[in-house]
């Protein structure tokens, strides 16, 4: 007891000092919180072992890690090569498993893989093989046929109406040589805009893009078409319509191509282009420009704007897609404005008609109604613009100019009044007098 005594009253009396001993102790090492907290762990790991961490062991792996790139590859074609199949009734052994799915192929994964070879085999180059059965065709689409014959209906149509009795040679030879320009015109233009046909829509298909035939073999049909074309209007017609044939192919291949991509302007010149056929029309008949040409060529210039600018309004994707600078495209509300002012103006056209002495009074009025119809058609397209009116406007512009040209025809003045009244005033007596004489 008295030991006990002893070490109590020794351990009270120096607690203070090892206190003492403690706080200088702390000062002298810096004693912070993350050093208590380490103090913590070690007592905690010392005298509570079960209350330790015990990492677990990592297990050595199978195969060498220099054929686990090897492995993973395996792996991952082995699972891209697995696809939905049925459930089997018996299980297999995972080995026997793994090596019939390598060697086996579904159905769905066979198709699969046919559908993804044959768009590589449509992206790779072939080499197109022409065959004479298709040439017609190809060189049809080529000349833009449909497009060549508008024009030499058109041509017709001024031959048609000239004051002159009619010459069936003339006429076919007019219209040969007319044609065979058209399609020369036609080919050296799809000549030119390969390039940018291949970006839209509505020309991805022409000859020259898909590579059906070779661009010498279409500069060489647009010269054999160009060439006895231009020497047929100049020496079976007269020179003054073959000139106006082989400027209407300069017009259309030098001028209207290249505007096409540089300003709004080209629709103006690709008007001008429309409006010459039937000008050579007249003069192949007549052998001169008079004002009933002029007339001619004034309906099928204001004709063109309100189909034009129509068809274009729905294909403005294609034009910017293409880098053409089209009204519908950079300037949509002129684009609406011009073609119903020469819808509009088409009716002013139809009234000077019977004033030039082409035709008599009642065309205008025959022709008022249909007139109205594509003003009215020009208007809607001005005031909604969207592709419903557009749409209108262009397929009430196919069937409006054959029947304008129809009316415009049928009352077309006669060639023997016009031979009688030149007659009497010839002879030198006043229309006034003429008239009393005819009376009677």
């Amino acid at each position: 007891g008295l030991f006990v005594w002893r070490l109590k009253g020794t351990g009270t009396r120096h607690i203070p000092c090892h206190f003492v001993h403690l706080c200088r102790a702390a000062n002298d090492r810096l004693i912070t919180f993350q050093y208590f907290n380490f103090l913590k762990r070690m007592y905690v790991t010392q005298y509570n072992k079960d209350l330790s961490q015990r990492a677990k062991p990592k297990s050595d792996p199978v195969v060498s890690p220099f054929h686990e790139p090897q492995q993973l590859d395996q792996e991952k074609r082995v699972l891209h090569k697995i696809s939905p199949v049925a459930p089997v009734h018996q299980p297999w052994p995972e080995t026997s498993r793994r090596s019939e799915m390598r060697g086996v192929k579904t159905p769905a994964e066979t198709e699969a893989s046919a559908a993804r070879a044959e768009p590589r085999e449509d992206r790779q180059w072939k080499e197109m093989k022409l065959r004479l059965d298709e040439l017609p065709g190809i060189l049809a689409r080529l000349s833009k046929i449909k497009l060549t014959a508008l024009v030499v209906s058109t041509t017709s149509a001024g031959f048609a109406m000239a004051p002159v009795p009619f010459d069936l040679p003339c006429f076919l030879l007019a219209s040969l040589g007319t044609g065979l320009a058209s399609c020369a015109a036609n080919s050296i233009n799809q000549f030119f805009e390969v390039p940018f046909d291949s970006n839209m829509n509505r020309t991805k298909n022409r000859p020259l893009v898909r590579g059906q035939i070779s661009p010498l073999l279409a500069v060489c049909f647009a010269a054999s078409c160009g060439v006895p074309g231009i020497a047929l209007l100049t020496l079976g017609v007269n020179p003054l319509t073959g000139a106006l044939g082989a400027f209407n192919i300069f017009l259309y291949t030098c001028c209207y191509t290249p505007m096409k991509r540089l300003s709004i302007a080209n629709t103006w010149v690709g008007a001008l282009v429309g409006a010459i056929p039937p000008v050579m029309g007249w003069t192949a008949a007549t052998g001169s420009l008079d004002a009933g040409a002029l007339l001619l060529g004034g309906i099928l210039y204001s004709w063109q704007f309100p189909h034009f600018n129509a068809l274009s309004w729905g294909l403005r994707e294609d034009y910017s897609r293409g880098g053409y600078c089209m009204m519908s495209v950079t300037h949509p509300g002129l684009c609406r404005r011009v073609a119903l002012r020469h819808c509009l103006a088409l009716i002013g056209l139809s009234a000077v008609a019977p004033v030039l002495d082409v035709t008599t009074w009642t065309f205008p009025i025959i022709s008022l109604p249909i007139n109205l119809y594509i003003s009215y058609l020009g208007f809607r397209f001005y005031r909604d613009a969207d592709r419903s009116s557009s749409r209108k406007l262009f397929f009430c512009s196919l069937w409006h100019l054959p029947m304008l040209l129809l009316v415009m025809f049928t009352c077309k003045k006669s060639v023997l009044d016009k031979e009688d009244k030149g007659d009497l005033l010839g002879k030198g007596e006043s229309p006034g007098r003429a008239m009393e004489i005819r009376l009677p």
